[in-house]
């Protein structure tokens, strides 16, 4: 299938202010909350403010972020996903192209990678993810309810959002 695109191509930059705006604009992993914005000096007087912003989830990140991801001259693509695993299920083995920014809505998820102490990592939800490009690992749900993930894949232009065939890990 031929990826076409219809927006003009963004540097990385503009790329990390937007996964940036995305985590700020992200809520906490309970009940949505609206909160109107405050309408500038020039906005007419409507009985609404002309934007709002709903948090939909929010993780804590301890270590630093840093996201670099080398689109080339065909730039990246960003994707903003719910991923549901159902109690039981996962991922399977696999590894990205490019970085992943995620926080755990419901449930808790089991990751499998060797970047971790352990190899093992379980996290809840409201706890933020950040996968890097390149090294397998799987998520499981070994819980009795749904993990819901809300995910932000930051991937070279015409790269799979996860890859499955792990000799092409590490590219």
């Amino acid at each position: 299938m031929q990826h076409v695109r219809s927006r003009p191509r963004r540097t990385a930059s503009v790329i990390v202010i937007l996964l940036a705006t995305l985590i700020a604009s992200a809520c906490s992993a309970t009940a949505p909350a609206a909160e109107p914005a405050v309408a500038s000096p020039s906005a007419s007087a409507t009985p609404e403010a002309p934007v709002r912003a709903v948090d939909l989830a929010s993780g804590e990140q301890v270590e630093p972020v840093e996201v670099l991801v080398d689109g080339g001259p065909d730039g990246v693509d960003v994707t903003f996903r719910e991923i549901t695993i159902e109690p039981g299920a996962g991922t399977g083995e696999h590894c990205h192209y490019g970085q992943l920014i995620a926080v755990v809505k419901e449930g808790e998820l089991t990751h499998y990678a060797e970047t971790h102490p352990g190899g093992v990592h379980v996290y809840k939800a409201g706890d933020s993810i950040i996968e890097g490009a390149s090294y397998p690992h799987e998520g499981r749900n070994e819980g009795d309810t749904d993990v819901v993930l809300w995910v932000t894949y930051v991937i070279p232009d015409g790269k799979p959002l996860a890859e499955t065939d792990l000799a092409n890990c590490g590219e």
